[in-house]
């Protein structure tokens, strides 16, 4: 009797969450249960194409909703620093380059213009002193703070108000968005402020972030839930395949 309890506490534990016996504890991004894949023709190409998963109790990745055009930096992708092992096998990503970080990484805190929004994930409400220190060297080197909290001389150099409507003559791109959680622990000059906003155009590339409709931001934070651990991933088509089975990432041409 007591191999047979002990037996279905197993088969419990791992239905209690994502994927527990069907992935390998040795990805970082295993608890992930959503993933907003963003996927460009090569490193060097602006436009991509998002798609978002979910993984069910068993492991798999299954498709939800339909994929959407994205923009991504002006001048291309390059490996970033988060969940994903360090890569040299490409362009690097730094501070300034134009370029969007690639790997995985987690999403972060969902931000906007208004007081609240349509999400369960953490909303910051951006105001006129809020800024994302871009500044390398800075205590605060790639986190959003406050001036009013932490005092203007703490950001100073910043050129990343968040509040951009009020800053750059009604600029929409902060209006909703959720930050990427590249180079978490402020690796110098390895990038910073790296977010998924609101696009000017669908031809108009970014500093380093990724830009889209407003319709598919909303649609995005309304589906993110901060208990499903959800990972943002950004690869070229080729370093997608060679990569796939390795980090578990879903079967973009079956839909799986």
């Amino acid at each position: 009797m007591r191999k047979r309890f002990v037996a279905l506490l197993i088969v419990g534990v791992a239905f209690a969450g994502h994927a527990i016996a069907a992935t390998d504890p040795g990805v970082a991004w295993s608890d992930a249960g959503q993933m907003v894949l963003v996927t460009v023709p090569d490193w060097n190409t602006i436009e991509g194409t998002l798609r978002t998963y979910q993984r069910d109790h068993g492991g798999a990745w299954h498709e939800v909703g339909v994929a959407q055009p994205v923009v991504i930096g002006k001048s291309g992708s390059a490996w970033g620093i988060g969940l994903s092992p360090v890569r040299h096998d490409g362009p690097q990503k730094r501070e300034g380059d134009g370029r969007s970080p690639a790997g995985v990484f987690r999403i972060g805190t969902t931000f906007g213009y208004a007081a609240h929004a349509d999400t369960a994930m953490p909303y910051l409400a951006l105001t006129a002193t809020d800024y994302c220190m871009d500044v390398s060297g800075s205590p605060l080197y790639n986190r959003i703070a406050d001036t009013a909290k932490v005092g203007a001389a703490a950001l100073k150099g910043a050129s990343e108000p968040m509040r951009r409507d009020l800053h750059f003559h009604g600029d929409q791109a902060y209006r909703i968005g959720f930050v990427i959680e590249h180079n978490p622990d402020g690796v110098a000059h390895g990038g910073s402020c790296i977010f998924a906003h609101l696009w000017s155009s669908p031809t108009t590339g970014t500093t380093g972030c990724t830009a889209m409709t407003p319709g598919t931001m909303r649609g995005l934070l309304a589906w993110l839930k901060p208990q499903e651990h959800p990972v943002f991933v950004l690869l070229p088509k080729d370093e997608y395949a060679r990569l796939r089975h390795a980090w578990q990432l879903p079967d973009v041409r079956s839909g799986r």
